[in-house]
């Protein structure tokens, strides 16, 4: 019988829920860390795998009540409702402060990152060659996720339904970044900028009364494209997570150290000193996407002066992340006494 949680612990689920949207949102950031981290990623993934045949057929009844209790609704809810609110706050503060202060911003990250490896390490009394296999593997395929080259961005439907699918890993998978992942199917900025974006006008349009975003075709092939997404999203949920809580019972140690080798492999995507590349036609002009956007080629990371100011409230910056990371084991560790 699962503890009843106070208000305080419901108002902390919505705030864990706005960590894992503002992560997801960030290229090399995962917000599976974030529930990994904070001790409610197994929840999460188990909740999850309640979308089965018993969660369908109670639907098909009506019986709303039972379906909300079998899912644990409340939990659900309150993390998506988090989500949401971060989509519309937190990661549109996240893009501000990304393009004005990119350094710092990826030197937090870098420290969350770190902080991440730290705690996850720590779970291992005993280190086995089968355990340090594991790290290698994941690391491999982090740092070759990491160094591969985007390619070019497509608005079809079913593209944008199979990038929902793969970008959700970046909240099942501790590691993998789903946003950095929608940068390499080359669809980040149409997914998580442009139609985020035309959902927000949308709405707000509505709210003042004004319906005119509604006959814009550009607006409503944008919100279109959300809506196959997100589609796509809650498909690749509910599926991997049956298979997550299968591999989680069978090879818990084995899954938690490729998860460490993904979180160590995605180090170099949230490296805070680099340059972006961009793609460039034959005459030497920037290629833009259908929405006037540079299209990313790939990153260049170069060692900075490290007794610069700059560099030096970058390294504060980045004991900061590590402290983040820190509070939320230490709160998820006290909850779970």
């Amino acid at each position: 019988m699962k503890k009843e949680r106070s208000l305080f612990d419901l108002i902390a689920l919505v705030f864990k829920g706005m960590l894992m949207g503002a992560a997801n949102k960030v290229p090399g950031i995962s917000g599976g860390i974030i529930a990994y981290v904070g001790g409610f990623y197994e929840e999460f993934i188990y909740s999850l795998r309640q979308f089965n045949g018993k969660a369908a057929s109670l639907m098909f009844k009506g019986d709303v009540k039972n379906f909300f209790r079998h899912v644990n609704g409340k939990f659900l809810s309150l993390l998506i409702l988090g989500m949401l609110i971060s989509y519309f706050s937190i990661a549109q503060a996240l893009d501000y402060l990304i393009t004005h202060y990119e350094i710092w911003v990826w030197s937090c990250f870098f420290g969350m990152i770190l902080g991440s490896v730290h705690f996850i390490a720590k779970q291992f009394d005993k280190w086995s060659t089968k355990i340090l296999w594991g790290i290698g593997s994941g690391g491999i395929v982090g740092l070759m996720l990491a160094f591969t080259p985007p390619i070019a961005p497509n608005d079809h439907l079913l593209y944008v339904f199979l990038c929902g699918i793969i970008s959700v890993t970046g909240m099942t998978l501790p590691g993998l970044s789903g946003s950095f992942l929608l940068i390499l199917l080359g669809n980040y900025v149409l997914l998580l900028v442009d139609s985020v974006n035309a959902l927000y006008l949308s709405f707000s349009y509505l709210i003042k009364g004004n319906f005119q975003l509604l006959q814009v075709p550009e607006n409503i092939r944008l919100l279109k494209v959300l809506a196959v997404f997100t589609f796509g999203s809650i498909t690749g949920l509910v599926s991997l997570s049956h298979l997550l809580v299968y591999v989680l019972k069978k090879f818990r140690k084995l899954t938690t150290s490729i998860i460490l080798g993904f979180i160590i492999g995605s180090i170099p995507v949230v490296w805070p000193w680099k340059k972006v590349i961009y793609k460039l036609s034959d005459t030497g002009q920037y290629l833009v996407d259908s929405n006037g956007h540079k299209i990313i080629s790939n990153y260049s990371r170069y060692w900075p002066d490290w007794l610069t100011s700059e560099s030096i409230l970058a390294m504060v910056f980045m004991v900061t992340g590590f402290l983040i990371v820190y509070s939320i084991e230490y709160y998820g560790r006290y909850k779970s006494t």
